[in-house]
């Protein structure tokens, strides 16, 4: 059955981008090639599920699509931009566009990324894991993962693992 995760990298004071949508201070894949899991994680996910700013941010990286062919809904109500990937709009209440993007998964996992609509997934109780790698950098202003008006939930660490750069990154599951 799928799950919702999510995978992000944040700053020591819990940004996941600077003033201006900045991610400048995220790591590049090492010399050896070593993209610190994101491949990997990738191989579970069936489909994503991302803000329409952080489509608007990863739509314009050079290169191609970085998520293959996999179904991308992005949750706005402005038309999107043509890309060369299964893009669609979606919109309303999280819990449904959630249920859209698990029925497109093909059992696989639902990736969930963008600040905002992760805050409505994990205020609406509907996360299942999350991956947090953090980044030995201090932004100081920017974009937080997380803040106010969540319930309360606890998380059960399940895995640490120190990585190249003096990056740490942490898995949670439900408690």
């Amino acid at each position: 059955m799928s799950k919702l995760v999510v995978y992000i990298a944040t700053s020591l004071d819990g940004l996941i981008a600077g003033e201006g949508d900045d991610l400048s201070w995220l790591p590049a894949p090492t010399a050896e090639g070593d993209d610190y899991g994101f491949s990997a994680f990738l191989d579970g996910v069936g489909a994503l599920l991302m803000g329409r700013r952080t489509f608007d941010v990863v739509a314009g990286f050079p290169g191609p699509w970085p998520f293959g062919d996999r179904p991308c809904f992005v949750a706005t109500h402005r038309p999107l931009p043509a890309v060369s990937a299964p893009v669609q709009a979606v919109s309303g209440d999280i819990g449904a566009m959630v249920a859209a993007a698990k029925a497109a998964a093909g059992g696989l996992d639902v990736y969930i990324d963008g600040g905002a609509l992760i805050r409505q997934a994990l205020s609406a109780d509907l996360v299942d894991a999350l991956t947090l790698t953090t980044v030995p950098v201090v932004l100081g202003a920017g974009v937080p993962l997380f803040g106010g008006g969540g319930p309360r939930r606890a998380w059960r660490p399940v895995g640490d693992e120190a990585l190249p750069g003096g990056l740490l990154k942490r898995r949670f599951i439900r408690a």
